[in-house]
C-alpha cells in the first residue's frame, strides 16, 4: 500500500485536503490516506465525517512539537508501510490571535516551535523513510514574502544568502531570543512572530529541496500559500474557503512522475512565485494576502 499523510488535518484547510487526496486516491485500493491531530478524539470525529461522505481516510495521533509522538508515528510507518511514505503534508501551524495579550516573546517561541522547528525536526526524521518519487508539500504561507520586506537590509541579506539549515536554526532563533528580551525591533526583526516563522519554513523547504535535488529516490519538495482562508487560524475572516486552500496543496501533493516543475519553488494558486528566499535577491517588495 501506498501512505499520504497530512499533519494537523482534523479541521481547516489540512481536512479538506485529506478530503481531495481521499476522493483522488480512494477508489484505486492501493492508498491509505491518513488524517493526523494531536487530539485524538478530535482526529476521530473528522475520520468519521469523511467515512460518512463515503470516503476511506484513517487516523493517527501526531502532535509534531511532540518528539515521542512523532517517533511513535513513524515507527508505526516503518512497521505498516515497509515501502515508504509517497506523499506528506506539512500542514500543522499555529498563529495567535491579533489581540491576543500574550508577551511577543512567547509569541515567538509558540509560534517558531510549531511553524518552524518542530515541522522542519519531522522532516529530518521521516525523510529517511520517503519513498520514490515523494512528494513532499509544505504549506507556509506568503505572509513570508510580507514579513521578509520588513526586515533589516542585514537580516534580509542573511536569509536570502545560501545557507545550511543549522545556520537557519540559528539565525531563527536569534528572532525568539530578541523576541524574549525586547530587543527584536533595535535588532531588524519585525513584530510579526507568524511572519518570521513562515520566512523560516519557506527557507527550509527550498533547503531541503536542495539537499534532495540529487537524491536518487526523485523526491519532490515544494512549499505553498494556501490563500487567505476562512479558518479559524483567521478567525473565518478568509475571502477563500478551505476547500479553495486545500487545491494549490493538493495539486503539488499528486503531481505526476514526469513532471518537470514546480521542483523545489513556492506555489500559490497553482502557479510558481519567484521570491527572494529562492535565489532571486530583488523581489523584496512582492506582496501577496494571504494567511493560512
Amino acid at each position: 500500500m501506498k501512505l499520504a499523510f497530512v499533519t494537523g488535518s482534523n479541521k481547516g484547510i489540512g481536512y479538506s485536503i485529506v478530503e481531495k487526496l481521499a476522493e483522488f486516491y480512494g477508489t484505486s485500493g492501493e492508498w491509505d490516506i491518513y488524517l493526523t491531530a494531536r487530539n485524538v478524539e478530535l482526529g476521530q470525529e473528522a475520520v468519521e465525517k469523511l467515512s460518512n461522505k463515503g470516503l476511506d481516510v484513517k487516523f493517527h495521533q501526531l502532535d509534531i512539537t511532540d518528539r515521542d509522538s512523532r517517533k511513535a508515528f513513524l515507527t508505526f510507518v516503518e512497521r505498516n508501510y515497509p515501502n515508504g511514505i509517497n506523499i506528506a503534508v506539512n500542514n500543522a501551524g499555529f498563529a495567535y490571535k491579533v489581540n491576543s495579550t500574550a508577551p511577543f516573546g512567547e509569541q515567538a517561541r509558540v509560534t517558531v516551535n510549531t511553524n518552524f522547528t518542530s515541522t522542519i525536526d519531522f522532516m529530518e526524521e521521516f525523510i529517511p523513510l520517503l519513498a520514490k518519487h515523494a512528494r513532499v508539500v509544505n504549506v507556509s504561507s506568503s505572509v513570508s514574502l510580507t514579513s521578509l520586506k520588513k526586515l533589516s537590509d542585514d537580516l534580509y541579506e542573511k536569509f536570502v544568502s545560501p545557507i545550511n539549515l543549522l545556520e537557519l536554526r540559528k539565525l531563527v532563533s536569534e528572532f525568539v531570543k530578541s523576541a524574549e528580551d525586547g530587543t527584536y525591533s533595535e535588532k531588524g526583526w519585525p513584530q510579526n512572530a507568524y511572519g518570521v516563522s513562515k520566512i523560516g519554513l519557506t527557507k527550509a523547504s527550498f533547503i531541503f529541496g536542495e539537499m534532495l535535488k540529487d537524491d536518487p529516490r526523485g523526491i519532490v519538495i515544494n512549499s505553498c500559500c494556501p490563500g487567505y482562508c476562512d479558518t479559524d487560524m483567521t478567525s473565518h475572516k478568509g475571502t477563500k474557503t478551505a476547500d479553495e486552500g486545500a487545491d494549490t496543496p493538493f495539486y503539488l501533493a499528486t503531481l505526476p512522475i514526469e513532471s518537470k516543475e514546480p521542483i523545489n519553488q513556492f506555489v500559490y494558486e497553482r502557479k510558481v512565485v519567484r521570491m527572494s528566499l529562492l535565489g532571486s535577491k530583488n523581489l523584496k517588495r512582492l506582496k501577496l494576502r494571504c494567511l493560512h
